[in-house]
């Protein structure tokens, strides 16, 4: 089947994407023939106006609801109209995975943007931080419109960067003017000491990044502390140790662990919180069905559980 690429446009209610879509598939730069179906999944204030697109290829298409959504559904619409790409406008209050989940087999997405009003994103990301976390996470860029200089951009880049740490930042003014973030973003450990160690506020910025950059945690020595997993299935010299890690909500935690190999039979218990010392080396294991990090212990003590035992990243 034919690769479709989507384009998948995140925010909430009158945040900017219809216009930023309209100004898009008014540039010949971008809209120069290609058959495009554009999904709308929210109306908002502003209306498309495709009198002004440029050319005469955009078919528009309104779901209502998110059940809506279904690879047949998708697949319908893409035979019907012999689109060669979609632009998606998501619903800031449904679950980007269960799109993602829809996407018909062909259907690639190719960009992920959220946009955002700058005057009232604190807000939402106070009462409703479970979907600012849902769009946050797979986006490419964030863009920040209605910024003024009375809005503080830290607080705005802290929370981006607790749930995405690759994404690029914009901040647009009304005047048009476009600011690129440059805030350094330096981890709150050092990566090059001899031992590098991680403070229990710390573990889930330093899982993630573990799983971002894995090689470069390579030959690395590291210390935590952790709860561990292990079951007769795995060798008597293997069990795991991590973390619960909250992202944004009690529904969302997740055992975040690493494989740990001793260097002959261990004793350890599921549930144990143990302090874990050793090097990281990067190899084939099981666990992961494929390569990832493996801890090999150089010394592990029985401890007590941290203060919180839930791992969060702010």
């Amino acid at each position: 089947m034919k690769e479709i690429p989507v384009y998948l446009f995140l925010g909430f209610l009158e945040s900017g994407k219809t216009k930023f879509i309209q100004d898009t598939l008014c540039d010949v730069r971008f809209n120069n023939g290609e058959k495009t179906l554009l999904i709308i999944c929210e109306e908002g204030v502003e209306e498309y106006e495709p009198s002004l697109f440029s050319g005469n290829n955009v078919t528009l298409k309104v779901f209502d609801t998110p059940e809506e959504i279904t690879p047949k559904a998708l697949t319908a619409l893409q035979k019907e109209t012999a689109c060669e790409r979609v632009i998606i406008e998501y619903n800031g209050m449904w679950n980007t995975q269960d799109l993602l989940s829809s996407f018909p087999k062909g259907f690639t997405l190719v960009q992920c943007m959220m946009f955002a009003d700058a005057t009232t994103f604190l807000n939402y990301n106070a009462n409703m931080r479970n979907q600012t976390v849902d769009k946050l996470r797979i986006c490419e860029l964030v863009v920040f419109n209605r910024m003024n200089k009375s809005i503080d951009k830290t607080e705005l880049h802290k929370i981006v960067r607790g749930v995405n740490r690759r994404a690029d930042i914009a901040y647009e003014y009304p005047d048009g003017n476009v600011e690129y973030d440059d805030i350094e973003d330096p981890l709150p450990f050092d990566i090059n000491a001899p031992l590098i160690k991680i403070e229990d506020s710390d573990y889930a910025l330093w899982y993630r990044d573990l799983l971002e950059e894995t090689d470069k945690y390579n030959g690395k020595k590291i210390k935590f502390r952790g709860i561990c997993a292990y079951d007769n299935r795995m060798p008597d010299n293997t069990f795991v140790a991590g973390r619960h890690i909250m992202t944004c909500c009690i529904d969302d935690v997740e055992y975040s662990p690493i494989v740990c190999i001793c260097k002959g039979k261990h004793s350890i218990k599921s549930r144990d919180w143990i302090m874990v010392t050793g090097t990281i080396k990067i190899e084939y294991c099981k666990f992961y069905q494929g390569k990832g990090p493996v801890i090999h212990i150089e010394e592990t003590a029985i401890t007590s559980a941290p203060e919180q035992e839930l791992a969060t990243f702010y």
